[in-house]
């Protein structure tokens, strides 16, 4: 199989499924799917997202027609502050990218607090100061 159509064609066979039934549970008209066979045209990337997911294979087989690895996540979050987790995955980073992330931390929670403290002022004032 040496394009995406032929492989979307493939994985429509092995469903036992027709084109027609394919391109109308996918809202892809029929002549967007002849165009894929001509080569004319190829789908969008979020219609390849679509046709991946619906078929569970993997984009890399889909478009390039390779098998990879799967990834999936332990399902640990990422914060590397013992305060908001347990667990932290912070043996992979170097201490540069560390401290880079508490920084950026520590910033969006000032500018959290910048934000509530601009809610509490009323409208009038806030025009005023901008004004000023």
């Amino acid at each position: 199989m040496q394009s995406i159509y032929e492989r979307i064609e493939f994985l429509i066979k092995k469903q036992g499924m027709t084109k027609k039934s394919f391109c109308a549970q996918l809202g892809i008209s029929t002549g967007n799917m002849g165009d894929w066979k001509r080569g004319k045209s190829t789908p969008g990337t979020h219609k390849l997202i679509e046709i991946a997911g619906f078929f569970q294979v993997s984009l890399d087989w889909l478009v390039l027609g390779k098998q990879t690895l799967t990834v999936q996540e332990s399902g640990g979050d990422y914060f590397f502050d013992e305060i908001r987790q347990l667990s932290c995955h912070t043996a992979e980073l170097l201490p540069e990218e560390k401290h880079f992330i508490k920084e950026y931390l520590a910033f969006t929670d000032y500018r959290k607090r910048l934000n509530k403290n601009r809610d509490d002022v009323p409208k009038e004032d806030q025009n005023e100061d901008e004004n000023t």
